[in-house]
């Protein structure tokens, strides 16, 4: 390493300052990679750093940031960050991915410029050096035995481990759709990227994206746990969280912008324009949902304390899964017509049982409500589905039991119940199972699970175009 020459006491100032902050680091090293566009602070990035310098000292080992693009995100964790914490921890070891090869690659090259500008060797070049025999684009490394290896989703990271293990955007928008990718990425991240810390129990995992979906990544280690969630909305939502460093979101107001300077409303607007309310909920909101649901609304259900006396039909419809302890939910919803015409959702069962749990959950509630509850079931494909519902009809001797088989898009099969829950002719029996039915319904089509939406319009096809003459349910329905 060179010598180097005393700072000036005001640039040793200015440099020490650098060093504690990682806030006033940002600001200072901006003119590096951004000449000729001035530095615009904003209470996200100054809550950024704070996370990050809270993952560097060792007091968050999972760190999950959920905000808009163009926000700045890249520069401040893949860039900023860790030529700033090689200045006092040079030997750090960091893995960078991203979906793309060209966006770990665009940001490996940002640090390395950002290391070898005259600027941060003036003030920290006697520090480490970069190596001549490992220099490249997606990886360079100094000679206190530091590294940055930039790979993508799915890619190699040749073997290496990490003490610092970072994902910047692992979702490409085009693709984040697909069921398919989608899992490949959580996968890729179980099983191959949060595998890489060098030391587990002190290295550092951390997430930053924009929301896509209710199964990203993002939704993926938030059903985990484990993971401090900074998030930060384009627009105040009311959702006040006080993260494990204090942190809490300084705007009050109803959408408060996130970054006006930058992002002013009429910008914003035209985003959600050419975004569209589903994208807009989740790349600006970090809401993969619009607000208020999809297909459904909360304010469609309003809650009675008892059913009315005038019911003429009952049908409990199971939606089943043979899993136990994760995956899809068994569902069997009970719903009741009313010679008025209403509907009234009067009670749902829900579990991850195992294939015999299911046969004598289902018995035990078709007992519990009577012989006249109609019972219902959707019929998986194929000879397996047939196996099923054939055993299950034996089970239910002496009760009005049959399968029925599910056609079309599920889109198509819920419209019609949706059509009669508008106006309010859908309403619920109160029960403890109201909210996470609602949550489901509100949430669809982008949740999860969508279990007891399938459920629930099972039993209102079954009720509603069964009691028609002459309509064919399969032909109408979808069911």
């Amino acid at each position: 390493m060179r010598a180097r020459c005393p700072l000036p006491a005001a640039e040793a100032i200015a440099a020490e300052r650098c060093r504690r902050s990682l806030r006033v680091y940002m600001a200072a090293a901006w003119h590096v990679l951004e000449p000729t566009t001035p530095f615009v602070p904003g209470f996200h990035i100054d809550a950024i750093a704070d996370h990050l310098e809270a993952v560097s000292r060792g007091q968050i080992r999972r760190l999950l940031i959920n905000m808009p693009p163009r926000h700045m995100k890249s520069l401040a964790v893949a860039v900023f960050w860790p030529t700033w914490e090689w200045i006092t921890a040079p030997s750090c070891r960091w893995l960078f991915a991203s979906y793309a090869r060209e966006l770990s690659m665009r940001d490996s090259l940002k640090c390395r410029r950002l290391i070898e500008s005259g600027w941060y060797r003036r003030q920290w070049g006697d520090r480490f050096e970069l190596t001549s025999d490992q220099n490249v684009k997606t990886r360079f490394d100094n000679n206190r035995t530091g590294y940055r290896i930039a790979t993508s989703v799915g890619g190699t990271a040749t073997g290496e481990g990490g003490d610092r293990v970072v994902v910047d955007d692992p979702h490409n928008v085009r693709t984040a759709g697909s069921d398919r990718v989608r899992r490949e990425t959580v996968r890729w991240w179980d099983e191959a990227m949060s595998t890489r810390l060098n030391h587990p129990a002190r290295g550092a995992l951390v997430i930053v994206m924009q929301r896509l979906h209710q199964a990203d990544l993002a939704g993926h280690v938030l059903e985990q746990g484990g993971y401090e969630h900074l998030c930060l909305p384009a627009e105040y939502d009311g959702r006040q969280t006080v993260t494990s460093i204090g942190w809490r979101d300084p705007r009050t107001t109803g959408d408060a912008l996130l970054w006006p300077q930058q992002f002013d409303r009429e910008t914003l607007a035209s985003l959600k324009r050419v975004l569209g309310v589903s994208a807009a909920a989740g790349q600006l909101q970090q809401q993969p949902v619009p607000p208020g649901g999809g297909l459904f609304r909360r304010e469609w259900f309003p809650v009675l304390e008892a059913s009315p006396t005038d019911i003429r039909a009952r049908c409990r419809f199971w939606d089943c899964a043979a899993t136990r302890d994760g995956g899809d939910w068994t569902v069997g919803v009970k719903l009741a017509q009313s010679a008025s015409g209403r509907y009234i959702v009067e009670d749902v069962i829900r579990g991850q049982w195992s294939p015999a749990d299911v046969d004598r959950i289902i018995e035990q509630t078709a007992r519990a409500d009577g012989v006249a509850v109609r019972v219902r079931e959707e019929q998986e494909p194929g000879s397996a589905g047939k196996a099923v519902i054939s055993a299950r009809t034996k089970l239910l001797a002496g009760f009005d039991y049959r399968g029925v088989p599910a056609t079309g898009e599920k889109h198509t099969r819920w419209q019609p119940f949706a059509a009669q829950a508008e106006p309010g002719n859908v309403v619920v029996l109160r029960g403890p199972w109201i909210p996470t039915w609602l949550d489901e319904l509100t949430i669809a089509p982008f949740g999860v699970h969508d279990d007891q939406v399938d459920a629930t319009a099972g039993a209102f096809a079954e009720l509603a175009l069964a009691a028609t003459p002459g309509v064919t349910v399969l032909k109408i329905q979808g069911f």
